[in-house]
């Protein structure tokens, strides 16, 4: 971890994991004693700003090239995506986030994705937490089918289960900020 990834894990921890002995459902559908939720940095302006510090200066540098834009699939990816365009913005770059809706407007112009499509070639998918992939590969699609090259996604948590193998036979290098086990003080099973 980097300075900037410690602090806002020192800042994060405590608001945005939580164990218990009563299994949680998460939104693959799968059971866990582990719960992140990573709205309580995306929706707290100063964990929110970290997490685009850290992001810009810390874990996109190492992907080896700066975004022309991300983006993901709506509403987990929507402020990592506005926060890190601001983030680079602030440094002199131009890099366009992008949101993924879940379904294409049923009115209008019918589109799936919103934002500056037209403007990039290559897009770097957002997730906030990654289980099996399933949201992260939604958006991955979608990008794609836009015409869009994506090799590269990063997300706030890897929960360390099946997901970052499932991007991986799509193509998709991840990246993360933490993992399961850095929160982990339990160990057990699951």
């Amino acid at each position: 971890m980097g300075p900037l990834t410690k602090q806002l894990f020192e800042h994060s921890r405590d608001h945005i994991y939580a164990f218990r002995d009563e299994p949680f459902t998460l939104a693959s559908g799968r059971k866990s004693r582990h719960y992140f939720n990573c709205k309580k940095i995306t929706l707290h302006p100063g964990r929110l700003q970290m997490l685009a510090n850290v992001l810009r200066d810390e874990i996109i540098p190492a992907l080896g090239q700066s975004p022309q834009a991300v983006g993901g699939l709506t509403l987990g990816a929507d402020p990592i995506g506005c926060a890190l365009s601001l983030a680079y913005n602030a440094v002199g770059k131009t890099v366009f986030p992008l949101i993924v809706r879940k379904e294409a407007k049923g009115h209008g112009t019918g589109q799936k994705i919103e934002g500056e499509v037209s403007a990039v070639k290559e897009v770097l998918v957002l997730d906030d937490v990654i289980t099996t992939a399933g949201s992260t590969l939604q958006a991955v699609r979608a990008f794609r089918e836009a015409g869009l090259i994506v090799n590269q996604a990063i997300c706030i948590v890897n929960r360390e289960e099946g997901g970052e193998e499932a991007l991986k036979a799509e193509g998709v290098q991840i990246s993360w900020v933490f993992k399961k086990s850095d929160f982990s003080l339990v160990k057990d099973p699951d």
